[in-house]
């Protein structure tokens, strides 16, 4: 898919980060926009930029964890502007600890946002783009952790690994149909966004204490903040995901050296040894 103006996007996550990224490229090729995101003041800020500079875009507060809130947005995106041509499912969240003291409610937390907001997205949207033919791209954030294992990031890890496989098996039931919609997964390195303060969403009782966490626990949680501190922008990873679409590419890397982690950890599979400590 090469042709962008005047086609329809909708981008979950939004309102920061590399959701809103994403939304500013796709509005700067003359795409028409519905954002989503659960932080509805910040969501109603970036649309109304995003309008002050032209872009035809509209915001909704959705909870993607929730299936019937992302069928409203889907019902609500084919309404406004007749279809969809290109889905992204980028709404994310993370908190790092042990997997023994990772509780239910954090598993609950980041499988319902990170993977049920992804599933949610595609059952809510892809029958009707099926259905109206044509062209178009689905793509979903995933995360250096779909490929990776990260200390302490147990929940996350899954996570995004179950992402990178539920976008795997959607190519190929793309491709087996001869469908015109093709899929790709955003699997970015340290970028620079404030996921490390999404538990702001979730109620005082369910919050990662860092007082609480083991000495090592502690130096990775550090370790990760600075990484992300350092990352690289927003804006680049959206033009990843751009030049994907346009070039029909699954697989969206956004740092060369993340590659070297890849490969040690499918060769520590194939000589069936423990795997390698990736270094923050």
């Amino acid at each position: 898919m090469k042709d962008f103006a005047g086609r329809v996007a909708v981008v979950t996550g939004a309102a920061e980060g590399i959701g809103r990224a994403i939304a500013e490229e796709a509005a700067a090729r003359g795409m028409k926009l519905i954002l989503a995101d659960i932080d509805g003041a910040r969501l109603e800020a970036t649309t109304a930029e995003l309008r002050s500079n032209g872009a035809d875009a509209d915001g909704l507060r959705v909870d993607v964890s929730k299936a019937g809130e992302v069928d409203d947005l889907a019902d609500y995106a084919c309404s406004r502007f007749g279809r969809v041509h290109v889905l992204v499912a980028n709404a994310g969240v993370a908190c790092a600890k042990p997997v023994w003291e990772t509780t239910p409610g954090d598993w609950e937390w980041m499988m319902g946002v990170n993977l049920y907001g992804v599933t949610n997205a595609l059952r809510a949207f892809l029958p009707r783009m099926l259905s109206l033919g044509g062209e178009g791209h689905v793509v979903a954030t995933a995360s250096m952790a779909g490929l990776l294992s990260l200390p302490s990031m147990a929940a996350y890890n899954a996570s995004k690994h179950a992402v990178v496989t539920v976008m795997e098996g959607l190519h190929h039931d793309l491709a087996l149909r001869n469908a015109r919609i093709g899929a790709s997964v955003l699997c970015p390195g340290w970028v620079k966004t404030r996921i490390a303060l999404s538990e702001r969403h979730r109620n005082a009782g369910e919050l990662t204490r860092a007082g609480d966490l083991d000495p090592v626990a502690a130096k990775i949680v550090g370790a990760v903040q600075q990484a992300v501190a350092a990352g690289i922008e927003p804006a680049v990873a959206a033009r990843a995901v751009f030049a994907a679409i346009a070039h029909g590419r699954f697989y969206v890397l956004t740092h060369r050296d993340s590659k070297a982690g890849v490969r040690a950890r499918f060769d520590d599979i194939l000589e069936e040894r423990p795997p390698t400590l990736v270094r923050l």
